[in-house]
């Protein structure tokens, strides 16, 4: 064969291989535009921010929501932890759903984050909280088809209440780093993690707490080194989405609902107990622990297996921020459980 034929034949096959990928890529891009890059509505575009109007027995107010992605039956609503966090401490949640096409919906509960903050402690009690859940679900038009309603931490005690009330709204239930029952977190506190410290630390901090001296800065220098550092995020390097979130932390409403720390409960909560009622949430849930969580693993796999419909996931390497110290196993697991309910 003449070199002339075959640079011809060359350059032909060549050209046939480029009409063949360019001939698919059209339609590929149609799917990616439909389903993320459309504008949603009408109205002017705001990258996804909503604010929406909450109806209290204190007037209305604004909280602020934020949606990743577009996918019309998976929709992720995060309830952020605290009371009092911010959408902030999830934003490692970018890194993951979104490439798996999941949508999630960023929220800023009501005194929180980028939210209305009315200063009135009376707005701070979980019933409320519940119905301005509900009021959010209905203006982003969540519904059974497409709602997946997880919490963690403070957020995963909401969720449950809010799916106790209004699971026919729900798809599928995450709780993440969250027990059904303040007391017997409490109590893991106090019999197992407690234990774990230096008794002359546990003395000064039980001493300070005694004093009602919550502002002492040797209160929070022992509990950061001795309990935060082992239970709430194993990284030496805080992420600063975390530290971020932190540093805007409502503390009047934390100190309220919680107490004055992530030591156990000694707020408005203290009482909360749902372990007998859990029977009667009866959609798809899935349970998240850690090995090092400040909410005791054993509990929270008795927990899951009381939802009719519960799963277990285990965190082996991470602590009440999993989803940060054990990231791999976090995601791959809760990414799986969203994909087989859907």
């Amino acid at each position: 064969m003449s070199s002339r034929i075959f640079t011809l034949l060359l350059s032909l096959s060549t050209l046939l291989f480029i009409q063949s990928c360019t001939s698919k890529s059209p339609k590929l891009s149609n799917e990616i535009q439909s389903s993320y890059f459309d504008k949603q509505d009408s109205a002017v575009q705001t990258g996804g921010v909503k604010l929406i109007p909450i109806q209290t027995p204190e007037g209305t107010f604004n909280v602020w929501t934020k949606r990743i992605g577009n996918n019309p039956t998976m929709k992720v609503l995060i309830l952020h932890g605290g009371p009092g966090g911010t959408h902030e401490g999830y934003e490692c949640f970018e890194s993951f759903l979104p490439k798996e096409n999941i949508e999630f919906i960023y929220y800023d509960q009501l005194a929180s984050g980028n939210s209305d903050n009315p200063k009135d402690s009376s707005l701070y009690d979980l019933s409320r909280y519940v119905e301005e859940v509900e009021q959010v679900r209905q203006a982003l038009k969540l519904d059974k088809s497409n709602f997946y309603l997880y919490g963690h931490s403070w957020g995963g005690l909401l969720a449950m209440q809010y799916a106790l009330k209004y699971q026919e709204n729900i798809k599928g239930l995450i709780i993440s780093d969250m027990m059904a029952s303040c007391p017997q977190y409490g109590k893991y506190a106090d019999e197992v993690l407690s234990k774990q410290m230096p008794p002359s630390v546990l003395d000064t901090i039980r001493r300070l707490e005694k004093a009602g001296d919550f502002e002492n800065p040797k209160y929070m220098e022992l509990l950061l080194t001795h309990f935060y550092a082992k239970h709430v995020i194993r990284l030496a390097n805080w992420p600063e989405p975390v530290t971020r979130m932190f540093s805007k932390l409502n503390k009047d409403l934390y100190t309220i609902m919680q107490g004055p720390s992530e030591f156990g409960v000694a707020g408005k909560l203290k009482n909360w107990d749902l372990s007998k009622e859990l029977k009667l949430i009866t959609v798809p849930t899935l349970v998240i622990g850690a090995t090092y969580d400040t909410m005791d693993p054993a509990y929270l796999e008795w927990m899951s297996k009381q939802f009719p419909k519960g799963e277990f996931l285990l965190c082996k390497n991470g602590s009440h921020l999993c989803l940060y110290d054990d990231q791999e196993t976090y995601f791959t697991g809760l990414i799986k459980f969203i994909k087989s309910v859907n």
